[in-house]
């Protein structure tokens, strides 16, 4: 289901008709104690799509509430809280539009139960039938719920009660939509524009502390950058695997095969030596409809009586289950295959996807971006396809997709064009009389990379492990060469050398399993601060290219070692206890040029901290997300505090994104920094309040490095 965004007309809207019931009627103390839901599917009202749950307050209700909606404490007693009500209501939501009565009353209080329960409160995009009438109706003499329904004829059956009233406000939102039309209001952002010139109506509620009940947005338009189909970006391998891949015995013959087939209605067929899924991938071959059709053109029927395994294809071309789409797709496309087996993490197989289960998904562009860097012959091929990025990215945020997600796709595409200038240096070497690679390697990136958060601006972070040889051996001048050819060509394609030199050109960051062990022990074993500058993004280290298993190992030693020696993940924590500040003295933000750093406020201070606490707690976990929910199970911390800098973590993530992508489009060079007058008023509350949890890091740190 589409999320609602500025077109989204009134007539088609998928959205929510919500309220709730409380304990009281002023917003500073009431609490909620029931939500209700009901959707609204392309503009209409579904009346078997509802949601609804008591919530428990944590205070007495008043007599004089109960009165008018009938819940009694008694009644909540085995009532979710807050916090899990509001989430579950959130997971039924998905994104969609809410509408409902009065809705700056809920909205003002539900931001105040989001602050009790720790949560970082970011308002849903909203429609108010209240506003909406009134713009529509301006002469009505009453604007309650009841006088509304009764002017459009709405029926008010079970008022006071969550569900009840949540149906009449979805309601009276379908009966308004036509005379919001004749006003030439067709669209939310048009509905929202209307609300917002009701200045009248806006001050009182402001004056009794309610919310505004829409969204005042002041978004830079990105159509500049071009048009992609988001979708293949959106969706993982999994979501379109079958549960249980059609396995069969290698013994059997091609007419066999096609039975099975036929009466199955698939078009392959693995086989293997005992006819049983969830073996490793290598232990399977692949027969399809186009392989018998094939051997029958060439041999006629007697191919039918040939054993199946004679004319079927090994090994397997695989794919990760987590994969996306335009992973799966570009590989079909670069080895002309309309298959794929699916693996585990573990390299078992779990299932077969078709090129068929991608009919219904539309990603010509997707699979255009990945052939581009798969088939790239140059740097400057690289460079072309990194420049579509931007693009995907733009398409992904009108969409609203959760922006760690985008960030991982990026984070995939970069990984995508280390290995490729990797492979494209290794042509450069034969072609210079290098010969081959002395021995295993694998290339691996670090930092925001490997963790799965790269932004639109990144610059390498690299590093190169081999199975053996000294420092300045043969071995290692070999790789230093190689590294040094790889490393230029990303540069040449737009994604700079790093700064802080962490790329495996330089020897620091190059190096036999021996030798990295070696540099490991010697970290763990530091005592200063100043020893360790840059040891700590070495623990987002994601293998790209060569032998995984290297990589693998690797990681399994240095987490190891890092969580052996609490000073070591001490000295890491050390990186965020002096925090920048943020804020003026009187509660402003400090900006240069209008903008904020949010890199340096919010993002390097929360992933510093999730990596330095997992090193030493052995959450061997790759995403800061990952990294903060396994720190928020521990037993004895403030999970709160995890939850909330979790959430700012990923709103941070969304505000730099939408700048980046703005920039683009206005030409302006890439940062960290985001101009804080584009966001909207409740973007800015939003932002500040994240800010703030962040504040609680150094402390965060002292109180669960001995939890």
């Amino acid at each position: 289901m589409k999320p609602v965004h500025d077109a989204t007309p009134l007539i088609a809207a998928n959205a929510v008709a919500f309220d709730t019931e409380t304990t009281g009627l002023d917003v500073r103390e009431a609490r909620i104690v029931q939500i209700g839901g009901m959707a609204l599917v392309e503009g209409r009202l579904s009346d078997s799509d509802r949601f609804e749950t008591l919530v428990d307050p944590g205070v007495p209700v008043p007599a004089r509430s109960t009165a008018i909606h009938g819940i009694t404490g008694q009644m909540l007693r085995t009532a979710p809280r807050f916090a899990d009500a509001w989430q579950r209501f959130e997971d039924y939501r998905r994104g969609r539009l809410l509408v409902g009565y009065a809705l700056g009353f809920d909205l003002a209080i539900l931001e105040r139960e989001a602050a009790r329960a720790g949560l970082l409160w970011q308002a849903p995009r909203t429609l108010c039938v209240r506003m909406l009438t009134g713009i529509v109706n301006p002469d009505l003499p009453d604007a309650s719920l009841d006088a509304i329904a009764a002017w459009l004829g709405v029926e008010i059956a079970g008022r006071h009660h969550a569900g009840a009233d949540a149906r009449i406000a979805g309601e009276i939102f379908t009966r308004l939509v036509p005379h919001l039309i004749d006003r030439g209001i067709r669209t939310v952002a048009e509905a929202e524009r209307a609300s917002s010139l009701r200045s009248q109506i806006l001050r009182q509620q402001a004056e009794a502390g309610w919310s505004e009940p829409f969204l005042r947005r002041q978004d830079t338009p990105r159509r500049a950058l071009g048009v992609i189909d988001p979708y293949a970006f959106r969706h993982r391998v999994h979501e379109a695997t079958k549960a249980e891949p059609a396995v069969t015995r290698d013994d059997i013959t091609v007419q066999a095969a096609a039975r099975i087939m036929a009466e199955r209605r698939i078009s392959s067929l693995l086989l293997s030596s005992d006819g049983r899924p969830g073996g490793a991938i290598g232990e399977y071959a692949i027969v399809t409809e186009r392989d018998i059709l094939r051997a029958v053109a060439a041999d006629g029927t007697q191919a039918l009586s040939a054993p199946a395994s004679t004319i079927a294809a090994t090994p397997l071309v695989s794919i990760a289950r987590d994969a996306f789409f335009y992973q799966a797709l570009g590989l079909m496309n670069r080895h002309r295959i309309r298959h794929l087996a699916v693996s585990d993490d573990a390299g078992h197989l779990v299932g077969v996807i078709s090129a068929r289960d991608f009919l219904k998904f539309r990603a010509g562009a997707a699979v255009d971006l990945q052939n581009r860097i798969e088939t790239a012959g140059t740097p400057a091929d690289l460079a072309t396809a990194w420049s579509r990025v931007p693009v995907v990215a733009s398409a992904l945020l009108d969409e609203e997709i959760d922006a760690r997600t985008i960030t991982e796709v990026v984070s995939g595409i970069l990984c995508a064009m280390t290995a490729r200038a990797a492979d494209i240096a290794l042509g450069d070497m034969r072609a210079a009389g290098e010969g081959e690679p002395p021995c295993p390697f694998a290339v691996m990136v670090l930092g925001s990379a490997g963790r799965g958060e790269s932004l639109l601006a990144p610059d390498q972070d690299n590093a190169l492990v081999f199975d053996e040889g000294e420092p300045d051996g043969p071995a290692d001048r070999w790789f230093a060469r190689f590294a040094t050819l790889f490393t230029e060509h990303l540069h040449t394609a737009a994604i700079p050398l790093c700064r802080g030199g962490v790329m495996a050109r330089n020897a620091l960051w190059r190096g036999s399993v021996e030798e990295w062990h070696r540099r490991v022990d010697s970290w763990v074993a530091k005592a200063r601060p100043e020893d360790l500058l840059n040891v700590d993004i070495f623990y987002d280290l994601r293998a790209v290219h060569g032998t995984d298993a290297l990589v693998e190992a690797l990681r399994a030693y240095a987490w190891r070692r890092g969580a052996e020696r609490v000073e070591f993940a001490k000295l890491l924590g050390e990186g965020v206890r002096d925090l920048n500040n943020p804020f003026t003295l009187f509660g402003g933000l400090r900006l240069e040029e209008g903008r904020l750093d949010l890199k340096l406020n919010g993002l390097f201070p929360i992933a510093a901290m999730a990596r330095a606490l997992a090193i030493h707690h052995h959450i061997v976990r790759s995403s800061t997300r990952g990294r903060l929910e396994g720190l928020a199970g521990l037993p004895g911390v403030p999970a709160g505090d995890f939850t909330a800098l979790r959430d700012a973590h990923r709103f941070f993530l969304a505000l730099v994104l939408e700048q980046q992508v703005a920039d683009i489009a206005a030409g302006i060079p890439l940062s960290n920094r985001v101009a804080v007058d584009r966001l909207t008023s409740r973007e800015q509350k939003t932002l500040k309040e994240a800010l703030r949890s962040v504040s609680v890091i150094p402390e965060l740190v002292r109180s669960t490095m001995f939890a």
